[in-house]
């Protein structure tokens, strides 16, 4: 049974690379060039080369082109399939999914969560008035006892990064209380802009009876206000039934899908271990995840390492030049080009998010971020040079000019 759950990020990953426009390893567009060709069938759709008077049997381009339609139409079908039978277990079985943090992301994600299961918030602010408009249950946050006795399937910290810590630390007395009172310790998941910070502070912090995920949906309130499709969600399963994967073994480069992984310790360990509490944990992963992947976001399994290493390349970069040309206060003129409302639209983008996203960003992905900061440092100089050259040039080009005899 955990072996189909386990199967899933293979289909995940098969998914993934078919979307980049990248062959599946195993395919047989990965295969070499003589291998697919050095044995072909008889079929009605062959075309014949003369080659040194020998007859040479060659595959049409149409008839394969037919025979890879109906493959993709069959595939298709297999794929509707199992996303209904997907779809059924998982409202067969829905979660109850608690949200600490109930600002504007929080709310956002509640909203879609309310049509898969039943939701539970706590904040600061009372928003009972909101969670009762979205069909959720608030609980405040001082109350953290009553908040875990609603039972708990999930728990999601929709946290700042910079509070991410002390929130988790307000949390473990109440949590550790829970689960010695002989209940079933939740899935944890976090939904910070960087990783190895939240894996850190989890499995330092959290109970070992809690499973951990750690999560990063690439939208928010604004990108995401039509819908998820499409919209990439990146995942690491972190610790499962008191196991802690290996992220630098199993999760490296989307490799996510090996049969063995290595715990802290060193143990070997399948991810087919065949207890009820394994099968249980990754029962309950997996109906996390497809909510979001009902919602049509892109699954992007990835270790924690690697997402914050592209980060810093992606998300920061952009919001480091936001805040860069923000800074500049730059504004609409009557002769803007499509490129300058682009600029104008990154600015309005990466301000409207508070300046403690960006500190955090920052602070807790220092060593990449510090990188990026120094290359963005160095090409700004190296360009900046190559202008001062090119003008020294036609400087040089002009004094020659002059120092000519007229004639």
């Amino acid at each position: 049974m955990s072996r189909r759950f386990d199967k899933l990020d293979q289909i995940r990953h098969a998914a993934l690379s078919s979307s980049a426009g990248g062959a599946v390893p195993g395919t047989p567009d990965d295969q070499d060039e003589s291998q697919r060709t050095s044995s072909v069938p008889s079929t009605p759709n062959m075309a014949f080369v003369n080659n040194n008077n020998n007859n040479v049997r060659m595959a049409s381009p149409a008839g394969r082109l037919e025979e890879l339609k109906q493959k993709e139409a069959e595939l298709a079908k297999q794929l509707a399939a199992v996303r209904m039978e997907k779809l059924s277990a998982l409202r067969s079985k829905p979660l109850t999914i608690g949200i600490i943090g109930f600002g504007r992301f929080g709310q956002f994600i509640a909203r879609t969560f309310a049509k898969h299961g039943r939701v539970v918030v706590t904040s600061r602010s009372d928003y009972t008035e909101v969670a009762d408009a979205m069909g959720a249950k608030y609980v405040p946050l001082d109350d953290m006892t009553s908040f875990l006795q609603e039972d708990l399937d999930v728990v999601i910290l929709a946290t700042s990064i910079v509070s991410f810590e002390s929130t988790v630390q307000k949390l473990v007395p109440s949590l550790k209380k829970y689960v010695e009172s002989g209940n079933k310790g939740p899935l944890v998941v976090d939904v910070l802009s960087v990783k190895e910070h939240a894996r850190q502070i989890m499995l330092e912090k959290l109970p070992e009876e809690c499973d951990i995920l750690c999560t990063h949906p690439m939208f928010g309130p604004d990108s995401g206000k039509n819908g998820w499709h499409n919209l990439n969600f990146v995942y690491e399963k972190t610790r499962v039934d008191k196991v802690v994967f290996d992220h630098d073994e199993r999760l490296d480069n989307h490799e996510n899908d090996t049969d063995t992984f290595r715990d802290n310790s060193g143990t070997l360990h399948s991810i087919h271990e065949d207890n009820e509490a394994h099968i249980e944990a990754m029962d309950r992963i997996e109906r996390f995840l497809s909510i979001w992947e009902e919602e049509g976001c892109r699954m992007v399994p990835m270790s924690c390492k690697s997402h914050d290493e592209y980060a810093a390349n992606s998300q920061f970069i952009t919001h480091l030049m936001g805040r860069i040309l923000g800074a500049q206060g730059l504004s609409k003129t009557p002769i803007d080009t499509k490129g300058f409302e682009s600029v104008l639209k990154l600015i309005d983008s990466t301000t409207a998010d508070s300046f403690d996203l960006f500190y955090g960003l920052y602070k807790y992905n220092q060593k990449n971020s510090l990188h990026t900061i120094k290359q963005l440092q160095a090409a700004m100089e190296d360009v900046v040079e190559n202008l001062q050259l090119l003008e020294q040039e036609d400087m040089k080009k002009q004094q020659r000019i002059h120092q000519q005899p007229k004639k």
